[in-house]
């Protein structure tokens, strides 16, 4: 099988997530979903790093994209003013 460039595994998470946010949403808020899409198999951790970690130890030759679940994007970088 032909690797999938970063774009294309993100598009295809991205229809799987939909998918299963709404149960994801239920029992996992706040947490880290990761989506091996080839397969279709999901990885959820408390962390970033132990959802993607799941996902490589199944899948270690494949990308994932990862979600925060109840959040519109993984991870939050910016400037806190005081």
């Amino acid at each position: 099988m032909a690797s999938a460039n970063g774009s294309t595994v993100a598009r295809q998470a991205r229809v799987i997530f939909d998918r299963i946010k709404e149960s994801l949403e239920a029992s996992h808020s706040n947490q880290f979903v990761a989506i091996e899409p080839s397969s279709g198999e999901f990885f959820v951790g408390g962390t970033l790093s132990d959802a993607i970690g799941a996902s490589r130890e199944r899948y270690p030759d494949r990308l994932a994209h990862a979600f925060r679940v109840g959040h519109k994007a993984a991870i939050h970088f910016g400037l806190h003013i005081r």
